[in-house]
């Protein structure tokens, strides 16, 4: 019989090499310029990371987008913003198109720059230098200036709500001309400066007198403006009605501490809303920010509203994938999983972990597809036994309930490997630093694993969905042009729109993906 160790290694030595050391130390893949820059714009916050900090991730970002076209740069921020749901990593690639494609800047300026924090983001990066300018330029001051005066006045006064800069500050900077007296006494109100009190739009006529009289109706101005003052019971029952749908979400705590809920009818009124599915299909909200609020909603907030919440985070979910065959999906419940998923930042840090994200991930996954085997891993796989009927905010929580020690990828793969299980897609979800499993033959211990499993499974896919903008992969899909392996970065419903493309054969990289992004 042949020899058994020469020959099963055989095949790992046409595996790629390793070729980079991640930033655990344990060996990894380096991303290629296209997909570092696309998992960057995906889920790099630019902010403090377990293993770097913001100035190094902000270093990663400009050093990418120099890597490649500004041609992807382009196509990379309008899908991070659109599909990916992402802030400042879209404003800064709009703001580094400004020196590198001014004419393509102008193209992406409108599909990234939607909203008046994306504009104050944008203004933000542009003054401080860190693109290659200090000032906003001529050409991105005309377009900061025609997005004033396109604006409506619910989005002027949206965008009035927020500092560093303040919407005062950037009209002081642009200069932008009045095209009515009611736009100019609006812009006087708002730097300080005179203006006829009579030609004040209706909104802002409506929020001084209210001011003035604060029993009186309440203005139809943003709920920030209105919440700095005392309200009854009433009012916070009025505007519970009127927020947006994320402020709802947002404030239910602060709605029941005012007693909102005490008045009659709005209990049943705000449960309707959270849980209507076509305000959720329209709102795309992403399914961790629902599983967050449900952990923080206060005993005072109403069980009908809980149960709304918990409904709504179902109905977000409805992208998961059927995936056909035997699924596997792995979430990483190790060490450095407990940091924050959109980094640490003074008065910005987010209530969600990385393991609350690759625990709502295996649990809708679970949901979705009833036959799956879920293998938590941290050092090793975690045995434990999901019920696939549970809602997915009660698996979500078991899982992110682990905890644990060392990253070590290739677990899963090991025990599927051992107990020689035939599997159709394996989905990995992960920070992917992992740094226990040894290499062997140059390549990772992950791609050991899976070249293994293939053997037995011809037809097996891998999905590692990667939710930290470190630059590595411990198992690449564009070395050797793979058509087995996708790595696709990110938090939102896009990632499973990118799961069942790749399942289904329709698209063969995450790269591709992005490249197929208009601009």
């Amino acid at each position: 019989m042949a020899n058994k160790t020469l020959f099963s290694s055989a095949l790992a030595r046409f595996l790629p090499r390793a070729d980079a050391t991640n930033e655990a130390g344990g060996v990894a893949y380096a991303y290629g310029p296209q997909a570092r820059l696309a998992q960057l714009a995906a889920t790099g916050t630019l902010a403090d990371g377990y293993y770097s900090g913001a100035d190094a991730q902000l270093a990663d970002v400009l050093a990418a987008a120099q890597a490649v076209s500004p041609a992807f740069v382009a196509k990379a921020a309008v899908y991070a913003r659109q599909a990916g749901a992402m802030k400042d990593m879209p404003a800064l690639l709009a703001a580094y198109l400004t020196i590198a494609d001014p004419d393509l800047a102008v193209r992406v300026f409108g599909r990234v720059i939607d909203n008046g924090r994306m504009l104050r983001n944008f203004v933000q990066i542009m003054r401080s230098g860190q693109v290659g300018r200090r000032s906003l330029g001529s050409r991105p001051k005309r377009l900061v200036r025609e997005w004033l005066e396109k604006a409506s006045m619910p989005q002027l006064m949206a965008a009035a709500t927020g500092n560093n800069p303040s919407l005062a500050d950037i009209v002081r900077m642009v200069h932008p001309a009045p095209a009515s007296a009611e736009r100019r006494a609006f812009y006087g109100w708002l730097i300080g400066k005179p203006y006829d009190v009579a030609a004040l739009p209706a909104e802002i006529a409506a929020f001084e007198i209210w001011k003035r009289d604060p029993a009186g109706p309440l203005p139809p101005v943003p709920f920030e403006w209105l919440t700095a003052f005392p309200l009854t019971a009433q009012q916070w029952a009025e505007l519970s009605g009127r927020i947006g749908w994320q402020a709802l979400r947002m404030n239910l705590n602060t709605l029941a501490r005012g007693g909102a809920f005490d008045v009659k009818g709005v209990t049943e009124a705000v449960a309707a809303r959270l849980s209507d599915a076509d305000t959720i299909a329209r709102v795309r909200p992403a399914p961790y920010q629902l599983m967050v609020a449900l952990g923080q909603v206060g005993d005072a907030v109403p069980l009908r509203v809980q149960a709304a919440l918990e409904e709504a985070l179902e109905l977000s979910l409805r992208a998961v994938p059927v995936l056909a065959g035997n699924v596997v999906v792995c979430p990483d419940v190790s060490g450095s999983m407990s940091w924050a998923a959109t980094g640490y930042r003074k008065g910005a840090t987010s209530a969600v972990r990385c393991i609350d994200i690759a625990a709502l991930v295996a649990a809708a996954v679970l949901r979705t597809n009833r036959q799956a085997l879920v293998m938590p891993f941290d050092v090793d796989v975690v045995d434990m036994a999901l019920d696939p009927r549970a809602r997915v905010a009660v698996n979500a929580a078991r899982l992110a309930a682990i905890g644990g020690g060392g990253t070590n990828v290739s677990a899963p793969l090991a025990r599927l490997n051992a107990e020689r299980a035939s599997v159709d897609t394996v989905v990995i979800v992960s920070d992917n630093e992992s740094w226990i499993d040894p290499s062997r033959h140059g390549a990772t211990a992950t791609m050991n694993a899976w070249t293994k499993l293939k053997a037995r499974n011809p037809g097996a896919k891998l999905i590692c969905i990667d939710i930290q903008p470190y630059g590595t992969t411990q198992a690449p899909d564009t070395k050797g042009d793979r058509k087995d392996i996708m790595n696709v970065g990110g938090f939102t419903d896009a990632v499973f729109d990118a799961m069942a493309r790749f399942a289904s054969g329709e698209t063969r990289d995450w790269v591709q993906i992005v490249n197929e992004t208009e601009v």
